[in-house]
């Protein structure tokens, strides 16, 4: 495979099917395993009771038991408390690291669409609605002012004109 080579489908089939075979083996060995581990453990911690003798002996063993079990009851209970605490502090620890860090925006990509296209995708098919805008806008037409282009000589009149005016506001 160094020098470059494809493996063939059927050598890769061949292959997967063998490793998936050994798999197969060790998780049926790690379930003996786990079984023969809990078998020890449980004939060690907790040998089989004594049910020979008088009602006293059997209710004695009784009350042993039952303290037992609320010794494991307890620890079992702290210890899930404590797990507990640890998830919550995980989890505060989490947000704090998003928000040093902040939320990234990613960048844009610039989408060519038309506003019918837009509109299509958002309202769906069902809708026909149509965003050409400028079909709806008045059509305006432009009035030209036309003023009338006086003589080029004519300047002087208007300054008279304009004196006049003046001296109308100016007596009144």
């Amino acid at each position: 495979m160094s020098d470059g080579k494809k493996m063939t489908s059927s050598r890769r089939h061949h292959l997967k099917s063998l490793m998936l075979q050994i798999a197969a083996t060790w998780i049926e060995q790690e379930k003996k395993d786990i079984v023969v581990a809990k078998e020890a453990y449980m004939a060690e911690n907790c040998p089989p009771p004594d049910l020979s003798g008088d009602q006293a002996t059997l209710m004695e063993i009784c009350k042993k038991l039952h303290a037992a079990i609320d010794k494991i009851d307890e620890a079992r209970y702290d210890a899930a408390s404590k797990v507990q605490k640890s998830d919550i502090e995980i989890e505060d620890l989490k947000l704090k690291v998003v928000e040093l860090a902040g939320v990234k925006k990613p960048a844009l990509k610039k989408v060519r669409m038309s506003a019918d296209a837009m509109l299509q995708a958002l309202l769906g098919g069902k809708h026909k609605v149509t965003m050409d805008l400028r079909s709806n806008l008045k059509q305006v037409k432009k009035e030209v002012k036309e003023e009338p282009t006086e003589a080029v000589g004519d300047w002087r009149k208007n300054i008279e004109d304009k004196a006049d005016r003046k001296k109308m506001f100016e007596t009144s």
